[in-house]
């Protein structure tokens, strides 16, 4: 199974000079409650946006084009093109985090998407498109309200494909 996890803003932006536009903690810790125990899969934009750091508790695998990339981190799997990452998915579950060009190469492939939406608008230059509601149906939803911690209004979201329609 591959599952999309993501935040964006009420205009589907997810980034802002390779980092996020927001500060979170929320988020941060449904990310983690979500992800822990699993295998993430990334960028390397989004890895090295990240202090190339592995998060304890969940297998890091970055896609890369660079053929020796990683070789300094022991527990780091490289993967190098969309059909490693669909190979992955038939071994195991796998959460994609990041980036927009990944997102965009596994969208036809993915079976869940969970994504916090932020009752905001941040600047952006990087978007994720509308989730298209004929493929995919929403589950669950949860909205939060801002508080001292969280500066945002949010709400998670968990959808699934539809089995029926799926992309060719």
């Amino acid at each position: 199974m591959i599952t999309f996890i993501y935040a964006q803003d009420m205009n589907g932006g997810i980034g802002y000079q390779n980092n996020l536009p927001w500060y979170l903690p929320n988020d941060l810790k449904h990310f983690k409650r979500e992800t822990m125990g699993h295998t993430i899969v990334m960028g390397r934009k989004t890895f090295e946006s990240m202090g190339q750091r592995l998060l304890p508790g969940r297998r890091s695998v970055v896609v890369t084009r660079q053929l020796n990339y990683g070789e300094a981190f022991e527990d780091l799997t490289v993967l190098h093109d969309v059909q490693d990452v669909l190979q992955l998915a038939q071994q195991e579950d796998i959460f994609i985090i990041g980036g927009a060009e990944l997102f965009k190469a596994v969208w036809p492939y993915v079976d869940r998407i969970i994504r916090t939406v932020i009752l905001e608008d941040f600047p952006a230059d990087i978007y994720l498109p509308e989730i298209d509601e004929v493929k995919f149906t929403i589950i669950e939803k949860k909205y939060i309200d801002k508080d001292k911690d969280n500066a945002y209004s949010h709400e998670y979201q968990w959808w699934i494909r539809n089995e029926e329609v799926r992309d060719d």
